[in-house]
């Protein structure tokens, strides 16, 4: 069970944005469950998108109308019988706060009204959605969460992440219809995040380090290549000619156990060995040296992995990362790591 406080922690790593003025004091309050969480850095979020004003975009309309605007719907007017009432069905561009992503935070305050969140929060989203009058009511379940992002609506992307964990991981229906929020994010959620607050800490924390999530390209002997699996490295660590690539592993066991005995997940070794080989044959014409890391979240399972093995030359460690350990405890731990691979550029 990883605290409330550390969700925060590994939020405000994953969307940096969390780390500026408006937010930081959400660390210091306490919070009944992660969905309180959430509800209040979404609540934060739309306010501060208010201040910058509310993203504009051209949408289509196809509307009747008495005079004529963009392009006449000749097939529509004559269905609709629309000329009997003196007009035409005509389609045009707007520039209108009607967009998919003002929509899509419209639902989701829509949604944590109807949820069991505090009522002081709830009398938040209330006064919020006001400003979102001339959006639509859409169903969550309907939207397009695939968007593109640029410097024109890049405020945007922390907030339909937050609107996509609120949505995928926190509501659900019950029989009655009414709707409620776990107190955790599930399984998937949390190993995303997982994976993102681990890249982020080291390219913020060790700017002396080249952090990356990188392709690994596969060492083939000729140039085919079809229907081989894309291979991208969850962290990879870089400096000089030390490699370390770690596969962040979120699991709710992060052992297997068969006939008694207790063992790594054979896929994830396997893996994290062809990444480590293929990476290798990549850097062989240049000294280097390659490893490889499984880092574990670990778990409330009284045996967790912790070893370092060598394999065909390359080292290959297994540690585990307690995430329910005071902050501070969890920054040396990552620390740590740096200092055993990267000691001598320190």
């Amino acid at each position: 069970m990883i605290p409330i406080r550390n969700t925060y922690y590994m939020l405000a790593y994953a969307f940096q944005v969390l780390r500026q003025q408006g937010y930081r004091d959400i660390a210091t309050e306490e919070f009944a469950s992660t969905a309180e969480l959430l509800a209040e850095i979404l609540i934060r979020g739309v306010r501060s998108q208010l201040k910058r004003g509310l993203g504009r975009s051209y949408v289509d309309v196809t509307e009747p109308l008495s005079s004529l605007r963009g392009k006449i719907e000749v097939t529509e007017s004559l269905k609709t019988r629309s000329i009997l009432r003196r007009q035409l069905v005509c389609s045009y561009d707007e520039f209108s706060l009607d967009t998919q992503m003002n929509q899509i935070i419209k639902a989701t305050c829509t949604a944590l009204l109807r949820s069991r969140i505090s009522r002081p929060r709830k009398k938040e989203l209330r006064r919020l959605l006001p400003f979102f009058a001339e959006v639509s009511d859409i169903e969550l379940s309907a939207a397009n969460w695939r968007m593109r992002f640029d410097r024109n609506n890049q405020t945007y992307r922390m907030l339909l992440n937050i609107c996509w964990l609120i949505y995928s991981g926190l509501l659900h229906t019950n029989e009655g219809g009414e709707t409620r929020l776990t107190e955790f994010l599930d399984e998937q959620n949390m190993c995303r995040l997982y994976e993102k607050f681990i890249l982020e800490y080291y390219r913020q924390e060790h700017p002396e380090i080249q952090a990356s999530a990188p392709h690994i390209a596969w060492a083939l002997d000729d140039a085919f290549d079809d229907m081989l699996p894309t291979m991208r490295s969850d962290v990879t660590l870089r400096r000089g000619d030390t490699v370390l690539i770690i596969d962040a592993k979120y699991y709710a066991h992060a052992t297997q156990e068969r006939f008694g005995t207790r063992s790594l997940h054979s896929g994830n070794l396997y893996q994290i060995f062809t990444y480590v080989k293929n990476m290798e044959a990549a850097h062989s014409g240049e000294a280097h040296r390659v490893s490889g890391m499984l880092l574990y979240a670990r778990t409330d399972d009284e045996i967790y992995p912790d070893g370092i093995y060598q394999m065909s030359g390359n080292a290959i460690s297994v540690r585990t990362l307690d995430l329910n350990r005071p902050f501070e405890e969890i920054r040396a731990q990552l620390d740590g790591i740096v200092e055993a691979h990267f000691l001598g550029y320190l």
